[in-house]
């Protein structure tokens, strides 16, 4: 199953923190060696200030209590740099510490920052102090003290591009301690700056989407409103064609969302003919199941799918999630998407549950009770209708990406005009 392992893939869109929960399911599910996961996060730990955590790993990893000389160096730098910070951002954080200073406080930030000037000589230095005293808060993992201080940071900057920036460690922060709802508010927030805001190229608004529905997967596998949320945030135009563009592997989870969702299979239509349109690009047991049920109608085929997609989901860091009832662990997705118990229903029920396959699907078919059969029309596509439709996605992806050129010039002429 290592070859429909997405971690690198979904890695490479991450902020490192966000990659440790991913390590740790595979850790907990031996899909690697032992040696080989511990290795990945003593790699991936060397770019944050959790040295403690690295000393612990390699220890484990290499039977021993001592530590290299230059973790020891680097842990004395990170204390060093912590009071340093500490001391810098402190006017300001004693100021926000207290209840009745801050009811001083209103949401016109220009009023904010001439007060906090004026009456405690707290300016924008002791503010970007508080950004710095944050982020290196994050990278200390203390993910609860930077998620309070960048919430703090963003009433009071007036920079557009550290407020965004604060946001997306907001979010990270929100997600890394599992606050659900808090993130779909940060989440929402930040995909409207994203939709709203002048980019310097349509090719950083398109990174922007790439790594929003890659962060998302963690709140839209674990909100109880999830399922929703991934379908309707994947499905607008705008972030559909940035996963085809260069995020494929996210079809996954749009497809298990389509497929476990009920109410939602009205969008199995629109999803099979993404899943036609990127079968070159991309393709796994879960995006082949589809295709064998609802395009080549290869009810053998979607059976030996399944089995495959099982393990998919099993070993898939957010399909795969687990929960413990009692004395038993689930896993809620394999549950929802798991068919195998029609294949060994009775005769009316295997009848009456295709008959809700195709008028589910709205497939051109009818069922011969008699024979005992399904028969289908089959609209066969020529290659030349086949071309013709992929050149459709095309000219679209073209039109969106001289759009988002065309415009953000013609606003920049006329506001030189």
């Amino acid at each position: 199953m290592a070859e429909h392992d997405l971690t690198a893939l979904l890695a490479a869109q991450m902020d490192r923190h966000l990659v440790f929960p991913l390590l740790e399911f595979l850790q907990e599910r031996q899909f690697y060696s032992e040696p080989e996961i511990l290795e990945a996060k003593i790699r991936l730990l060397s770019g944050t200030n959790m040295v403690d955590y690295a000393m612990d790993i390699h220890k484990s990893l290499h039977g021993t209590d001592d530590v290299p000389e230059d973790m020891v160096r680097r842990r004395a730098e990170v204390v060093s740099r912590l009071r340093s910070l500490e001391e810098a951002a402190a006017p300001l954080v004693n100021f926000l510490q207290n209840p009745q200073l801050v009811q001083e406080l209103r949401p016109d930030k220009q009023y904010n920052i001439h007060m906090l000037q004026d009456r405690y000589q707290i300016g924008p230095d002791q503010i970007e102090a508080l950004y710095q005293y944050a982020k290196f808060q994050f990278e200390c993992g203390n993910y609860s003290g930077a998620a309070d201080y960048l919430y703090q940071y963003r009433a009071l900057c007036t920079n557009s591009e550290r407020s965004v920036s604060a946001l997306w460690g907001k979010l990270a922060a929100e997600i890394l301690m599992q606050n659900w709802d808090v993130a779909l508010e940060e989440l929402n927030r930040l995909k409207e700056i994203i939709d709203s805001k002048n980019f310097s190229s349509p090719l950083n608004q398109l990174q922007n989407r790439i790594w929003l529905m890659h962060w998302a997967l963690f709140i839209f596998f674990n909100h109880e409103n999830g399922r929703n949320g991934i379908i309707d945030l994947f499905f607008q135009d705008r972030y559909l064609n940035a996963i085809q563009t260069n995020a494929h592997h996210l079809l996954r989870y749009l497809a298990t969302a389509v497929v476990v969702n009920k109410r939602r299979r009205n969008m199995l239509k629109e999803l099979i003919k993404v899943i036609q349109q990127e079968q070159h690009s991309y393709k796994d047991p879960i995006t082949e199941f589809l295709e064998c049920l609802y395009v080549n109608y290869d009810f053998d085929g979607a059976q030996q799918k399944l089995m495959e997609c099982e393990q998919v989901i099993l070993n898939d860091p957010f399909l795969g999630k687990r929960i413990e009832e009692g004395n038993f662990v689930t896993v809620p997705l394999r549950v929802d998407s798991m068919l195998a118990q029609k294949l060994n229903m009775s005769y009316d029920e295997a009848e009456l549950w295709i008959m809700n396959l195709v008028r589910n699907s709205k497939l051109d078919a009818r069922i011969d009770s008699v024979s005992g059969t399904l028969i289908m029309t089959t609209n066969h596509v020529n290659v030349h209708e086949q071309i013709i439709e992929s050149l459709k996605g095309l000219n679209m992806r073209t039109y969106m990406l001289a759009k988002n050129i065309v415009e953000p010039a013609q606003a920049a002429q006329q506001a030189a005009r």
